[in-house]
């Protein structure tokens, strides 16, 4: 046992040495990311639908690009070409939840599925209640290669700077268009920080909120105000988000010599070490009653 405790210290030390040394020595060359409606597979947007949004809209979507990302052509740009879609599928929507993944952000809704779960308890809520609601996936990842992870990481690292002004620039062109329209910016694990960047940065923005689940364990929160931050499930704490290295290391031990977690208790970081709580899913019940709790409270829904 102490041999293989020595062994997952070493590999923990060596990755980390690593990953701070590709740091020190790759370029910073933010990567954009992308926001995807959830579930899309109607038809696709036309040119025609395009030319219907009014031209202040488009105005400000090229202004936007142009300031984050430099010059931009309206008949070319993905930055623009996304925005534009959000907006056309939001115009009738009270609700537009935003979904960020843990690990490399590179993961959407539909393959996160506590989360989903979580989306569709949150939207059964807001149906009820007779709120129509929108999901769309921020991928902050979208270069799967030793490029674009490294992007990731040293974003990560220094707290998303750019990339919560991309995402918060997003959502902040959304309410500005779309009157009345309420956002609820959602993250897991890693994904908590980003959001709790934009949120900083939407301070004044008194129609965006967050709900977070599992922030890691060396990052606090500074926005708080409009949001939720879940660091257990009500059946465990979640160790990640706790520092609970002992737990993490025995856990994935255990898994290793082919142990059973005890529903509830399980959850992964990185794939391949076990972290006992790091999972929320709708079910739980420090999940589904604190975000209740957290949605009756801010929104008008009895």
């Amino acid at each position: 046992m102490e041999s293989e405790l020595r062994r997952i210290r070493m590999v923990v030390a060596l990755t980390v040495v690593l990953s701070l040394g590709a740091v020190l020595v790759v370029p910073s060359s933010v990567l954009m990311g992308a926001t995807g409606v959830v579930g899309d597979e109607g038809c696709p947007l036309t040119e025609a639908d395009f030319a219907a949004i009014p031209g202040p809209v488009i105005d400000d979507a090229v202004r936007l690009a142009g300031e984050l990302y430099g010059d931009y052509r309206e008949g070319d740009s993905d930055f623009v070409r996304q925005l534009l879609t959000m907006y056309l599928e939001a115009q009738d929507k009270d609700f537009i939840m935003v979904f960020n993944a843990g690990g490399w952000g590179s993961k959407s809704l539909e393959l996160s599925p506590d989360w989903r779960s979580i989306f569709d308890g949150i939207k059964s809520d807001l149906d009820v209640a007779g709120y129509s609601t929108l999901f769309i996936d921020y991928l902050r990842t979208t270069d799967e290669t030793v490029r674009g992870h490294l992007d990731e990481m040293m974003s990560m690292l220094s707290l998303y700077p750019s990339k919560a002004r991309d995402l918060a620039s997003r959502v902040q062109f959304l309410t500005d268009h779309l009157p009345g329209t309420r956002v609820i910016v959602t993250g897991e694990s890693t994904g908590a920080i980003i959001c709790d960047r934009a949120m900083d940065i939407l301070e004044g923005n008194p129609r965006v909120y967050s709900i977070q689940t599992g922030p890691p364990f060396w990052y606090r929160n500074k926005a708080l105000e409009r949001t939720l931050v879940l660091k257990d499930n009500g059946i465990v704490p979640d160790s990640f988000s706790q520092g609970d290295f002992f737990t993490i290391i025995s856990t994935t031990l255990e898994s290793a010599l082919g142990v059973v977690t005890p529903e509830g208790r399980s959850g992964k970081v990185l794939y391949y070490l076990g972290a006992p709580g790091h999972e929320y899913s709708w079910e739980y019940p420090g999940v589904y009653s604190r975000i209740l709790d957290f949605i009756y409270q801010n929104f008008e829904i009895n």
